[in-house]
């Protein structure tokens, strides 16, 4: 039962946090940069709500890039969250159809990495869980994207502060988290797959761009990943 109750949502998120701080602070120094308004980047992390995406958006922006074409490479990226919320849709199979739709809606990839340690052990997770860990992560990025706007004139470069490695940082965490108790013969398959992920990154971006390289990798490795472990 540890993965039931909201509140244990919200500390099981905690670890997560200081991704979210320095990439979200980053967002809003770059947004007010930018030339856009604290309003402005508050509505981009609420309605958009993905670092990648929103960095993305600012950039096309900027240059006066059609609004067609914004929201179709908005799509592009965000595309892995079809993925990334199909991977654990059998724990909410019994909820309703907008329970499904708020936990989804919610999904980033930092409560992702979350979420899958327990799935991937048997654990049963809870919708009240998963809402716990998915607000708080929200609220969190909200927060931080407008404290980095209010103070973008200070600070100009976030990257001095090693802000630009928090979120490597805590992938690494949630990577590692996974392997806990893991087998060793898993241990190695992983491995295998991690390089083959990378390769496959590696040679398509030399025919495509980067976005769809890694889709498309993250995608034929999953695929390769779910054949072995048959």
């Amino acid at each position: 039962m540890a993965y039931q109750t909201f509140r244990q949502g919200i500390k099981d998120c905690i670890p997560t946090l200081l991704g979210y701080a320095g990439i979200g602070f980053s967002f809003g120094v770059v947004g007010i940069t930018s030339g856009f308004n604290l309003f402005e980047i508050a509505l981009l992390s609420i309605l958009i709500y993905a670092g990648a995406a929103q960095f993305i958006v600012i950039a096309l922006m900027v240059v006066h890039t059609p609004v067609w074409v914004i929201v179709l490479t908005t799509l592009i990226v965000n595309s892995r969250m079809f993925l990334l919320s199909m991977t654990l849709a059998p724990s909410f199979k019994q909820e309703t159809l907008w329970h499904r739709i708020g936990i989804g809606t919610l999904l980033t990839d930092e409560t992702f990495g979350v979420a899958i340690t327990p799935y991937s052990k048997g654990e049963t997770i809870g919708r009240n869980w998963m809402y716990g860990l998915n607000i708080t992560a929200y609220l969190f990025w909200v927060f931080t994207t407008i404290l980095g706007g209010a103070l973008g004139d200070f600070v100009s470069r976030p990257e001095m502060l090693g802000l630009d490695y928090a979120i490597l940082a805590m992938f690494v965490f949630l990577a590692a988290a996974q392997l806990e108790g893991v087998q060793k013969s898993k241990i190695r398959l992983y491995l295998l797959l991690i390089f083959v992920v990378i390769v496959l990154m590696l040679v398509l971006s030399l025919f495509m761009p980067s976005y769809l390289a890694i889709m498309i990798a993250s995608i034929l490795t999953a695929t390769l990943g779910m054949v072995m472990e048959q």
